[in-house]
């Protein structure tokens, strides 16, 4: 029986890690004694079986021009079928090198300059990004905060979509940073009102696979083929399996219209060859990354667990927002007093940690920061030890 060892400190310096080796260039911190808990990716090595099917393919030796073959559609297929009970066609499939370039380009493709997103806030700060630097407006509708954790604010939704007309939904589910996940009945009147009033829906469900053991994770593509011309889903292994840099991801685009579209899109750029390591990395983790994966969503669990009863018997001030998934702690600081930057300055001086400030999520953000819990349990003793510094 393989052993998983999560708590294995691995040093990643000196690796080319934005998290570990760039807060000078990211954070403007010059600090090096800071303990990095900021970019959302994990501290872990990915699966055996993907890093020897790396070393098979690098010795090799020849990388020219590559394409995806029956064993990548098939891996990702059957995985989605095994992991999330999703039926996916092979000819749904779409590939880019990464999310977000994909976000961005569907972005252009079905809006115009001027036109407005929706996102709900607080969002993740690349989505800000994508959509102000091509010409369109972000359109915040805020989710709600409550105990059980946020909610989607309907009545709001329906408000912005009458009133602006919005092209494009940009859904995060789960929701980064707050580690929500979005539920059946949730997503149907989501889409619901956004069929109303013409609004594609695009659904980031990068973190779809990264949820906590007793929750369960729905698709807008498990709503049936009614929806299918109105959403498309982007997907990865790279937050799964710890493969952010080996750049590849699918767009799940039901519709063929939408799907021709896109990929005329992608060869005018083109994006019509992919990363020979890339597809061997995202297949052999598809292939054999069940038992890898299962232990680690075990090990991200009871992190959490401990990490949230650590903040309530030694950072009372602070309160962890209820999630059903990512590796992600999005921490209420409120009860500080302190502005966003006098936050960032004690954090950085006493509790010698860098986070995510929450402000950079959008005007909800303010007050909290997001804390990445996705390390072995000796980082978040540290970080324990250190918010425990800071006193209302």
């Amino acid at each position: 029986m393989e052993s998983f060892d999560f708590n294995q400190i691995i040093d990643r310096h000196n690796t080319g890690s934005v998290k570990w080796d760039f807060l000078d260039r990211y954070l403007h911190l010059t600090k090096t004694d800071l303990l990095p808990m900021w970019v959302s990716d994990f501290d872990f090595q990915s699966p055996k079986e993907v890093r020897q099917a790396l070393s098979s393919r690098i010795d090799h030796g020849i990388f020219g021009y590559s394409e995806r073959d029956d064993l990548y559609y098939q891996a990702a297929i059957d995985w989605f079928s095994r992991r999330h009970q999703l039926t996916l066609h092979r000819d749904w499939f779409t590939s880019i090198e990464g999310v977000l370039p994909g976000l961005a380009l569907l972005i252009q493709m079905l809006s115009k300059p001027g036109e407005g997103v929706i996102v709900q806030g607080p969002y993740y700060s690349s989505f800000a990004k994508i959509i102000a630097m091509n010409d369109r407006v972000l359109i915040e509708n805020p989710l709600l905060e409550s105990p059980e954790g946020y909610k989607i604010d309907y009545a709001h939704l329906e408000q912005l979509l009458e009133q602006h007309r919005p092209p494009l939904f940009l859904l995060c589910n789960p929701h980064n940073p707050t580690g929500r996940c979005w539920d059946r009945d949730e997503l149907l009147q989501l889409l619901g009102l956004c069929k109303k009033y013409g609004t594609t829906v695009i659904s980031d469900e990068i973190w779809a696979d990264l949820i906590l053991p007793q929750e369960k994770f729905t698709s807008i593509l498990h709503l049936g083929s009614e929806w299918h011309r109105h959403v498309i889903a982007a997907t990865s292994a790279s937050k799964t399996f710890g493969l952010s840099s080996l750049r590849i991801s699918n767009f799940l685009i039901p519709d063929p219209a939408l799907r021709q579209a896109f990929n005329d899109r992608l060869n005018a750029h083109g994006l019509d060859v992919f990363n020979a390591l890339s597809m061997t990395a995202a297949t052999a983790a598809y292939q054999y990354g069940d038992a890898w994966l299962d232990n680690l969503q075990n090990y991200l669990a009871e992190n959490r667990r401990w990490f949230e009863q650590a903040l309530a018997s030694s950072v009372p001030w602070c309160r962890m927002t209820k999630a059903q998934g990512t590796y992600l702690a999005w921490l209420d600081c409120r009860d500080l007093g302190l502005d966003d930057g006098t936050l960032q300055q004690v954090l950085i001086q006493k509790a010698k940690i860098a986070v995510s400030m929450g402000c950079s999520f959008g005007e909800r953000g303010q007050g909290f920061i997001r804390i990445n819990l996705g390390c072995p349990r000796q980082y978040l003793e540290e970080a324990i030890a250190g918010l425990a510094q800071l006193t209302p």
